[in-house]
C-alpha cells in the first residue's frame, strides 16, 4: 500500500507538471465544453480526437472558425486528455512562440528549445496565421514543422481560412508551400461556424 501511494503521488506530480506546461486550464476540459451551443461541432468527432490516437500516428488537427466559437477551449481540452495519458504537450500562442524562440536565441538556448519543440508529443499553436511572419520566424517554423513531419502532431487553431495561410510566410512562397504541404499531408480539419459563445455570456439589461 505504501508503494502504491508513492507511485500515485509521483504520477499526480507528473500530471501537474504536464498540465502546467500545456497551459491546460482546469475549466477548459472536454467535460466542460458546451456542445449544445454550436451544432456545427460534431461531438462524436471531437471525442474521437480526444482519445489522442492521432498523436500516435503523427497526425495534425486544424480547428478553423470565427473568434469565440470554441477553438481554443477544444485545443486545451485535447491537451488535457493527452496529459492524462502522460504525453508531453507544449501550448503557445502563435506569435508568442516566436518571441519565445528569439529570446532563446539571445540567451544561447535556441538549440535546446528547438529540440524540445521538435520532440514534444503534441505542439499546440493558438491563433495561427494571425499576423505575417518575418523571415527569421518563418525559418524557425519551417524547422519545427519539417522535424515533426509525419512523426509528431501539431494542433492549430485559426480564424483564417487555409487559403489565406500562405500569405503569412511572405515574401518566401517556396517556404510557404513547403510548410503547408507538410502540415496538410495528414490533417483532421474541423471547420466551426456560428456566432461567438461570448455573446451568450454578456450581461443583459432590461428596459425600465
Amino acid at each position: 500500500m505504501i508503494l502504491q501511494d508513492e507511485l500515485q503521488t509521483r504520477n499526480n506530480r507528473k500530471l501537474e507538471r504536464l498540465l502546467a506546461c500545456a497551459h491546460a486550464e482546469a475549466g477548459k476540459t472536454l467535460e466542460s465544453f458546451d456542445f449544445s451551443f454550436n451544432p456545427s461541432i460534431k461531438a462524436s468527432i471531437i471525442r474521437e480526437l480526444a482519445t489522442c490516437h492521432f498523436i500516435a500516428k503523427g497526425e495534425n488537427i486544424f480547428f478553423l472558425g470565427p473568434t469565440g466559437t470554441g477553438k481554443t477551449h477544444l485545443a486545451k481540452a485535447i491537451a488535457h486528455m493527452a496529459c492524462r495519458q502522460y504525453l508531453h504537450v507544449d501550448f503557445f500562442n502563435f506569435q508568442g512562440l516566436f518571441h519565445f524562440l528569439k529570446h532563446a536565441d539571445l540567451t544561447n538556448s535556441l538549440n535546446q528549445k528547438m529540440k524540445r519543440l521538435q520532440k514534444t508529443d503534441l505542439l499546440i499553436l493558438d491563433d495561427f496565421a494571425f499576423k505575417k511572419l518575418d523571415q527569421q520566424s518563418a525559418e524557425y517554423f519551417y524547422m519545427i514543422v519539417d522535424a515533426r513531419y509525419a512523426a509528431k502532431s501539431i494542433l492549430l487553431t485559426s480564424n483564417r481560412s487555409i487559403s489565406d495561410w500562405d500569405a503569412i510566410f511572405f515574401p518566401d512562397p517556396i517556404m510557404a508551400n513547403a510548410v503547408m504541404d507538410r502540415l496538410a499531408h495528414n490533417e483532421h480539419q474541423i471547420v466551426i461556424k456560428g456566432e461567438s459563445y461570448r455573446k451568450k455570456l454578456r450581461p443583459t439589461t432590461s428596459n425600465i
